[in-house]
């Protein structure tokens, strides 16, 4: 009686390259994600008065602010140029890792074009 499917229930040649890939894709995107957490980004407001620093894991890990940016008589001033200085830090990181996975995402069309199914 002849076998059905074209293999003899190994993985065949190709679905064992894919797999490969696959697993050297996800340990370059494990590399790619410590490397990113590691980085710190920084950006300022106010015209320098503020100035925040977040990881690639977007936590803060800093806040400078210079004495002109404390005014007693307007706190919302200065809650407003932190605020500013975060996101702009938090924008930043999130687009370091927006890029990291376009070029993971990128490495994709490597596999084969797709799944032989």
């Amino acid at each position: 009686m002849a076998k059905r499917g074209g293999f003899s229930g190994g993985i065949p040649g190709n679905m064992n390259n894919l797999m490969k890939q696959a697993q050297r894709m996800q340990r370059q995107m494990e590399e790619g994600q410590k490397e990113l957490e590691t980085k710190e980004f920084s950006a300022k407001a106010g015209g320098g008065v503020v100035e925040v620093v977040v990881t690639g894991k977007k936590e803060i890990v800093k806040v400078t602010l210079s004495e002109e940016a404390v005014d007693p008589e307007d706190i919302e001033t200065l809650q407003d140029l932190i605020m500013a200085a975060a996101n702009e830090a938090l924008r930043q990181a999130e687009e370091a890792n927006n890029e990291l996975m376009g070029k993971m995402a990128g490495g994709l069309g490597g596999l084969g074009g797709g799944l032989p199914f």
